[in-house]
């Protein structure tokens, strides 16, 4: 049975989707961009500000799922500009250790509400694994 996972810890979803669903120890969580919780505004500060904000509002859904950034096994970045790339990357190293969760980055036209970078993981609870 799939259930939704929600927080206020992070922004509410801007349309008719989950922050996450969880379904047999497994978190899909929807794409996560810049946005703060509290104002539900695009942080200022460029790309830099907007991936750390884009993996503070992952880490807060997944704990709400009873899971961590630890517990990742693939992620997509969507990005407007392949010339943030090293940038992002960078910022995204910072959140994960060895082995590091398969991973996508795409370029795409746009982002809602203007923004840079976004990002969506798929995540195995460890007290899931048998």
């Amino acid at each position: 049975m799939k259930q939704a996972i929600q927080t206020h810890a992070a922004p509410a979803a801007v349309g008719p989707y989950s922050q996450a669903i969880e379904l047999d120890g497994w978190i899909f969580c929807s794409g996560q961009i810049g946005l703060d919780a509290a104002t539900g505004k695009l942080v200022e500060g460029g790309i830099e500000a907007e991936t750390r904000r884009v993996m503070e509002n992952l880490r807060e859904v997944l704990d709400a799922a009873g899971a961590r950034l630890a517990d990742v096994v693939k992620a997509t970045i969507f990005l407007t500009d392949l010339k943030d790339f090293e940038t992002v990357n960078r910022i995204y190293s910072e959140h994960f250790e060895q082995p590091y969760p398969a991973r996508s980055t795409v370029q795409v036209s746009a982002l809602p509400r203007g923004a840079r970078v976004e990002i969506e993981v798929i995540a195995r609870r460890s007290s899931a694994v048998p």
